[in-house]
């Protein structure tokens, strides 16, 4: 911070720093005095002081942040007070441009392998026949994940895992997860946990990059990013993708192993600020994909001697916007809003079964500060529609307004809290309220953070298991009731130089769950709650141009039923990764080593838990010239699968399917190269 006095008599300017309180000394003649306080990322301010003669005057100044749309994304998932990072007393883990590249270039046309390699996160696959998966945050099921894009929902509360993860991540700039209940801060989608997908801001020059990958599996992808500013306020992006997946059967059993699809992504964005604390965004995107699994072509089921053709059809439409202006100098008001579209034609075997889904959603904010009170307030309301056309028993139309409000406090240097609480009324559940304290303590190198939240989930027919096997089949024991859980967690964190290293204790209890019966393939509550324990440890090391990265996650999920407890299927306890990356200008080299222990499996004629097994992979990346190419090898072990048991079971499931769950890879071995070509 620095103090500019300016005296109007003399017309004289000094300018002095103040100390880490923010204090400073000045000796001024008496008279009108103006002095101006400037600190970076704060308006500067400017008060006229009267000074007496002879007497000392104590003034103080109450800065207000200059917020910016970059700002506004770089932190929304963090807190809605805007806070840095770092000063959150909720903890925040963040994925870098530099390590969404690296993941780029293994898979350039989804999210799916930069999601499952962060620690905590599983993507766990729920249709092996069309390649849906689902991401799991610290063993909580998938439903639970909240995915916001760019702080908006354009995603909706309840999404589905075919297509969601089917993101190409060029265009991203940054990835924050917060772990644990996130109700207070996001409503009713967000019982497990926030990841938001934060896009690239276009810069002072344009830039201009076109991608294209091929794979040994048969997977192409083409994808184009450009950026421009059009002035010094506004600035435009555009993300386009074309992906194409050769449909493969890996064992020889004349099932599908890789479904065939044919995607095209397009993605504009436009951005404007004045500099003034005025900010606009406007996203749009559609995306358009056709998916063919179950029996490859010509072959049978040898059951029945008859072939079971499994496809979906994706079209999906959505636009969201965000607003801010700053009022009185002091205050920041802020509008969110989004609506999306989609249409699924989903065929298992001879059944079709099509449905349209809609959702949209509004948000108003208010925030200000004063002293060592950051605070924020807000209403929205969300509306989720879901109308299967061939299935209507099954339609819902949820609308759930909700109010809001959040402080931030900066109680001493060493300890700041954060306290937030929501009020949401859901049109078929009923009203709830989700209240959230988190406590960030530092004392040197250390720091420690507490977080203890509540909040709930209203269920739908939408299971990961529907979205395999259809809901053609599919029963409902009776009323659902709303899941309603808590969690809480404790992390230590050391930083030291380039080292850095977090242990992090964490639980969640979840009453009323909705579990589907695979024996019956029934919806219903389960009457004893799931529970949820475990620690993560993650150590860092970046010293240029070396970064190491090491993960432990231990998860204990359990659910009991009919008196019975056993393990949450498909929920590995033990998880390890190891990470290691050289790079600089001219290249990147990079090796992975990850470890998946045993799993419990549900409904498999062949096995009750699956084995543990470990992945090796190997990035080499090399500019030649202007441009730079990249070659890539995943699964180095070949771990695959149909080398344990079959993927096709021996009959028919209750609920409809053929296959048993995917629990380890079904591709094998593959490799995949390109380049990236600047213009």
């Amino acid at each position: 911070m620095t103090g500019v006095t300016q005296l109007t008599d003399e017309q004289l300017t000094d300018e002095q720093p103040t100390d880490e309180q923010g204090v400073v000394l000045l000796s001024v003649p008496a008279g009108t005095v103006q002095v101006t306080v400037v600190l970076e990322g704060f308006i500067p301010v400017t008060v006229p002081i009267d000074v007496v003669a002879g007497q000392e005057q104590l003034v103080s100044i109450q800065l207000v942040r200059q917020l910016t749309l970059e700002e506004e994304v770089t932190v929304v998932a963090s807190t809605r007070t805007e806070r840095r990072i770092e000063d959150q007393a909720m903890r925040v883990e963040v994925l870098g441009r530099e390590e969404i590249e690296e993941k780029m270039l293994m898979t350039p046309g989804d999210i799916g392998m930069m999601l499952n390699e962060t620690g905590g996160l599983r993507v766990q696959g729920t249709s092996p026949s069309l390649g849906g998966a689902s991401v799991r945050i610290q063993g909580m099921r998938g439903r639970y994940t909240r995915f916001l894009s760019d702080g908006l929902p354009l995603f909706g509360s309840q999404p589905g895992g075919l297509g969601l993860l089917q993101i190409p991540p060029m265009d991203l700039g940054q990835v924050e997860v917060i772990k644990g209940v996130a109700s207070a801060l996001y409503g009713a989608g967000a019982l497990g946990g926030v990841v938001n997908l934060i896009s690239r801001r276009p810069g002072e020059e344009p830039e201009r990059e076109f991608l294209i990958n091929q794979s040994t599996r048969g997977a192409t992808d083409g994808v184009l990013w450009l950026s421009a500013p059009l002035s010094d306020a506004w600035g435009v992006t555009f993300l386009g993708g074309g992906h194409w997946q050769d449909q493969a059967d890996v064992d020889n059993d004349g099932w599908t192993d890789l479904a065939h699809y044919a995607r095209a992504v397009a993605r504009p964005r436009l951005f404007w600020d004045d500099g003034q604390g005025q900010s606009f965004f406007l996203t749009v995107g559609t995306t358009i994909e056709n998916r063919t699994g179950g029996t490859q072509p010509g072959a049978v089921l040898p059951v029945t001697g008859s072939p079971y053709p499994e496809g979906l059809e994706t079209r999906r439409v959505d636009i969201g916007t965000l607003w801010q202006t700053l009022l009185a100098e002091r205050y920041v008001l802020t509008t969110r809003a989004t609506a999306s579209r989609q249409w699924h034609d989903h065929r298992f075997g001879d059944v079709l079964e099509r449905d349209r889904h809609s959702t949209s959603f509004g948000e108003v904010t208010l925030r200000g500060s004063r002293g060592r009170h950051t605070w924020v307030g807000g209403v929205a309301i969300e509306q989720d529609t879901y109308d299967p056309t061939d299935l209507p028993r099954f339609g819902y139309t949820f609308t759930t307004p909700g109010i809001f409000v959040q402080d931030d406090i900066d109680v001493r240097p060493w300890l700041a809290l954060s306290v937030s609480g929501r009020l949401d009324h859901h049109s078929e559940y009923g009203t709830f309220f989700s209240p959230r304290a988190s406590a960030l303590f530092r004392s040197g190198d250390w720091s420690t953070r507490m977080s203890v939240g509540s909040g709930f989930f209203g269920p739908s027919p939408l299971t990961e298991e529907a979205e395999a096997a259809g809901l053609t089949r599919l029963t409902v024991d009776g009323p659902l009731r709303a899941e309603q859980g808590r969690s809480v967690s404790i992390d230590l964190t050391r930083t030291q130089g380039a080292l850095s290293y977090t242990a992090t204790l964490f639980g969640s209890r979840i009453t009323d769950p909705v579990t589907v019966d695979r024996e019956a393939y029934v919806l219903r509550n389960l009457p004893e709650p799931t529970t949820n324990a475990g620690v993560e440890l993650l150590g860092v090391l970046r010293r240029s141009p070396l970064a190491l990265t090491a993960s432990y996650t231990y998860v204990r999920s359990r659910e009991t039923d009919g008196g019975i407890t056993n393990d949450v299927e498909l929920t590995p306890r033990h998880s390890v990764g190891l990470v290691a990356m050289v790079e600089n200008e001219d290249a990147r080299l990079g090796f992975e080593w990850y470890y998946t222990g045993r799993q419990r499996l549900e409904e498999n004629p062949y096995r009750d838990s699956g084995d543990a097994y470990a992945l090796m992979g190997l990035l080499v990346e090399r500019r030649v010239g202007p441009v730079r190419l990249f070659v890539n090898a995943e699964n180095l072990t070949n771990v695959r699968q149909s080398r344990w048991d079959p993927i096709l079971r021996p009959d028919r499931a209750t609920d409809g399917r053929w296959t048993v769950d995917a629990w380890a890879p079904l591709d094998g071995r593959v490799i995949n190269g390109g380049v990236r070509i600047p213009f």
